[in-house]
């Protein structure tokens, strides 16, 4: 549907309960070692206490400082989805609080990513639900529109599609196409058991260590 004003489009399909499973199991840095280091989210600040996200993207992009589209968004998002809102990285208004908050655990969606500002912040951290924003501000919002909606959006400057898979830990968030979803934790979990053995490694006490030796040796360190 498109009016003068708004763009909707259907919402993707969410990913299944086997690979949401292996992704929980999944550290991001293990991901973002195997999507070249070059990608992912970092700047957003996690406003929960820290149960793990992932959920496969609903996106919204709205005007800076205005909600309109994330209530649209609400009705139509589905178990699974996370609500991942390009707000051009605006800190004044904040776009979600409480009451958005409660209404999207109803629905099932699995979290919140925001390039855009969040308010009534113990709520999230009481809840420990899923939540990343650029900033923190009372100030509420505008609803006016315009805005799109499972469109192409931008966040920290990290370019994610409707029905990509978005993870998020201590560390930060992934974003990755639903369809690399199978290679990317096969080589996570290659990654996890060359770790493995590394830390088995250090525990020998030696100052000698191949993993240190196989860095340092082409530059005749």
């Amino acid at each position: 549907m498109s009016l003068t004003s708004f763009t909707i489009h259907p919402a993707a399909q969410v990913a299944s309960p086997a690979t949401i499973s292996a992704l929980e199991k999944t550290v991001v840095s293990h991901l973002s070692d195997n999507l070249q280091r070059m990608s992912g989210i970092y700047a957003l600040r996690r406003i929960h206490r820290g149960k793990k996200l992932v959920g496969t993207a609903f996106t919204v992009k709205v005007r800076p400082g205005d909600n309109l589209l994330i209530y649209k968004a609400l009705t139509l998002l589905q178990p699974g989805h996370v609500l991942v809102v390009d707000g051009s990285g605006h800190e004044t208004n904040a776009l979600v609080g409480e009451l958005i908050m409660l209404y999207a655990q109803q629905r099932g969606c699995a979290g919140f990513v925001l390039d855009a500002a969040v308010r009534d912040t113990n709520a999230f951290y009481e809840a420990d639900f899923p939540c990343y924003a650029r900033a923190v501000s009372h100030r509420g919002p505008y609803k006016n529109g315009p805005g799109a909606i499972n469109v192409p959006v931008s966040i920290d400057g990290q370019l994610v599609n409707p029905g990509d898979l978005i993870v998020g830990d201590e560390d930060g968030i992934v974003t990755f196409p639903a369809e690399a979803a199978d290679a990317l934790i096969s080589a996570a979990q290659k990654t996890l058991e060359h770790e493995e053995k590394i830390k088995a490694e250090i525990s020998n006490g030696k100052v000698e260590q191949d993993w240190l030796h196989k860095v340092l040796s082409p530059f005749g360190l």
